[in-house]
């Protein structure tokens, strides 16, 4: 199916569809490939998305979905399934009268993102495999941010094999078994491992020194906390993080987001939405050898601005981006945002009756775009117009392995942060005259201060001649 559907090159939207496109290509001259019957989907394929976008919220043969459903399909985050409870026998307690507070942090969160595999096998007649309706799913592993595996359906183990049962003229019955082919730790590795479960001191010191000499880890706990001066109501904000070269993050850490839709109040001569909704981010930087004398890149927070209302029209508020701070502690930052907009009063008039307005294809062409390679960016003919801003609640947390390394270590390895901190301007020319200002006014004071005979040598030298 994805080879005949990436044949086509209008059918390929994202970097990955092209990548498969050209892979595909490559096998064609090389005489093709055979269809097997077991494949897989992994999370960033289309098919995932589409398993994920047709659940159904009712059992409706008619259900549409939304509008807004629709269009953050490819930014919510993945529930997991619910387990059902099974009522002949309940085995936790439906209302917990005196929770704790690991038990109510545990519980407080509403999902869990999940990175997803499908097992599927195709179903069709021998001979004409790579039909779309003869697949079917064997099998979804997931892995959530926890580091949790579950595989549904579980284990044949001693139970039964699965039975899938075609529906047409045949009424084929297929059967199959999943069983756990992973390798079996060894009693050593597995007592080492419990002793380092019970001894948290050990397991966070083992966890901290796998950060290289050259390396920054930088923690981010953010809150959106508000949007104000926006020309319509029922606001919402669309945010990614882009990170440059040098910099990654963690396989479950989630890079974008989305908040709540929020009505705004009037706050003085404004109106403000609330919408305090956080996020957390973790990146590592590396030190690269041959970028030691080059200042870093730090990582861009992107967003936009989205109004929806009663009529599900839909419009574009304002973009804007935040570059994180390269110093730790509390950040407030009130970010101004700008729309792009068409001349003439028709396009005013299509943005009140019906919704919708000019927007960016490229969110990165708020600053610089990624795939800009040139050395002038022209915006020339780009009109845009101001809007209202949004307020960011950051909390940084810098950890380095250099401050665990002795003093003449430390000073080897300080030229991470003081590229860092040049990055900030924290060494910067203004500074170093600045600091040299304060010295000489020091200086001053300290010589207005001492008697004038210790000053002048010639006053000295004649009162020494001057004595018998």
């Amino acid at each position: 199916f994805e080879v005949d559907l990436y044949r086509h090159e209008s059918a390929c939207q994202t970097p990955l569809d092209r990548e498969y496109r050209k892979e595909i290509l490559k096998l064609e001259k090389a005489g093709g490939r055979k269809n097997r019957r077991v494949f897989t989907y992994t999370d960033h394929d289309r098919f995932t998305n589409l398993e994920e976008r047709c659940q159904k919220v009712t059992d409706s043969d008619h259900e549409v979905p939304s509008f807004l459903a629709e269009r953050m399909a490819n930014v919510r985050r993945r529930r997991q399934d619910r387990r059902p409870i099974e009522a002949s026998s309940l085995k936790s307690k439906i209302i917990t009268w005196e929770p704790s507070e690991e038990f109510i942090k545990n519980n407080h969160v509403i999902n869990t993102p999940v990175q997803t595999m499908y097992i599927m096998g195709d179903m069709g007649p021998y001979g004409k495999l790579g039909h779309r309706e003869y697949e079917h799913v064997l099998c979804t592993i997931k892995v959530d941010s926890n580091g949790v595996i579950t595989v549904k359906p579980d284990f044949t183990g001693t139970k039964g094999a699965y039975r899938i049962e075609l529906d047409g003229e045949k009424r084929e019955v297929w059967k199959y078994t999943i069983e756990n082919a992973s390798v079996q730790m060894q009693p050593e590795e597995e007592e080492r491992e419990q002793r380092v479960f019970r001894d948290p001191f050990t397991l966070f010191v083992c966890l901290f020194l796998q950060t290289l000499p050259g390396t920054l880890r930088l923690f981010v706990n953010g809150e959106i906390v508000s949007a104000q001066g926006y020309e319509y109501d029922n606001l919402y904000v669309r945010f990614f993080l882009e990170l440059p070269n040098e910099w990654s993050s963690p396989a479950f850490q989630q890079l974008s987001g989305v908040t709540q839709t929020c009505a705004t109040k009037t706050v003085g001569s404004e109106n403000v939405a609330y919408f305090c909704y956080p996020f957390t981010l973790e990146m590592f930087f590396t030190q690269g050898d041959e970028a030691e004398d080059t200042v870093p890149e730090w990582p861009v927070l992107y967003f936009e601005v989205l109004s929806l209302d009663f009529w599900q029209r839909y419009r574009v508020e304002g973009y804007g981006s935040l570059v994180l701070p390269a110093s730790p502690g509390l950040h407030m930052l009130t970010i101004p945002t700008w729309r792009p907009v068409q001349l003439g009063t028709v396009a005013e008039l299509r943005r009140f009756f019906i919704g919708g307005s000019p927007e960016l294809e490229d969110l990165t062409y708020i600053r610089i775009p990624s795939t800009f390679k040139g050395e002038r960016l022209s915006r020339f003919g780009f009109r845009t117009e101001t809007t209202g801003s949004v307020t960011f609640r950051l909390y940084c947390l810098q950890q380095s392995k250099a401050f665990l390394e002795s003093s003449a270590r430390r000073q080897c390895m300080q030229s991470v942060l003081d590229r860092l901190g040049g990055f900030s301007h924290q060494s910067s020319i203004y500074n170093v005259l600045e600091a040299f200002q304060r010295a000489r006014r020091r200086m001053q004071e300290a010589r207005e201060s001492l008697p004038q005979d210790l000053i002048s040598p010639s006053a000295s030298a004649v009162c020494q001649s001057q004595e018998p």
